[in-house]
């Protein structure tokens, strides 16, 4: 749900927030996890889609992710949870601990970081995060079909949140998948009552976001080199407005 003032926590609540296909996983883990008595920790945590559902079945969530103003929001909707944010670059984070039984990166966390190079620091520092015996769970979506409303393909349904009179819309527009990178465009436009009956048509804004091209077996090598040990994947179903995606499993 947005409850937040902040544009920037309500395109991530409204483009986000609602994707819940991974959460039975996330859930399995950390429960496997739980008799280690650490806490897990949700790499790229947002305004707490994960961290909450989690916390929200007892377990203790530390949310790491680098944008303050979504990390401000997860605190204000985990009060009375075992919750504990910390904003830090996923690449380069240092908490002084090697306790967790469970470390996560959901949605595609893994693939906005730069490339392989950048991938494996972060696997090097999730694996020093790791107690032994630890596992480490990366979300990675691997086929995604490519569209263009300008060329008259059908794309997703829109999603559209109204706050206080205000109405936020958010489209994607264009999927283009290349050898090294997936680019997703999407189209915002907020409308309030008064503005929307004079223009008639929203002003849209793009908004663009690229994912690496990364395999399992790629991420499974980046893992190697990061000390970690491959343990196979798990699959996260597609939904009607989501694809399938990978869980690449490493154990420390």
């Amino acid at each position: 749900m947005v409850v937040s003032d902040s544009r920037a926590v309500v395109w991530h609540d409204l483009e986000c927030g609602s994707y819940s296909a991974d959460l039975p996983l996330w859930r399995e883990l950390a429960s496997a996890a739980s008799n280690a008595a650490s806490t897990v920790l949700d790499v790229g945590a947002g305004t707490g889609r994960v961290a909450l559902d989690l916390a929200g079945a007892g377990h203790e969530v530390t949310a790491l992710d680098l944008d303050a103003e979504l990390l401000a929001a997860l605190r204000e909707r985990a009060v009375g949870m075992r919750v504990e944010t910390v904003c830090a670059d996923a690449r380069t984070f240092a908490l002084g601990r090697s306790d967790f039984a469970l470390c996560i990166a959901p949605m595609q966390t893994v693939q906005l970081l730069g490339g392989s190079a950048q991938r494996v620091e972060f696997l090097r520092r999730a694996h020093a995060h790791l107690r032994p015996g630890g596992v480490l769970a990366c979300a990675i979506v691997t086929e995604i079909e490519a569209f263009d409303c300008d060329a008259g393909d059908l794309g997703p349904s829109p999603e559209i949140v109204r706050i206080e009179g205000v109405s936020y819309i958010s489209r994607a527009t264009r999927v283009q998948v290349g050898r090294r990178a997936v680019r997703i465009e999407r189209e915002r436009a907020v409308l309030a009552g008064e503005e929307q009956a004079a223009r008639g048509q929203p002003t849209w804004v793009r908004d663009v976001v690229e994912l690496d091209q990364v395999s399992v077996s790629r991420l499974q090598q980046e893992g190697r080199e990061a000390g970690l040990v491959a343990d196979g994947t798990r699959v996260i179903p597609a939904t009607e407005e989501h694809t399938a995606s990978v869980a690449v499993m490493f154990g420390a």
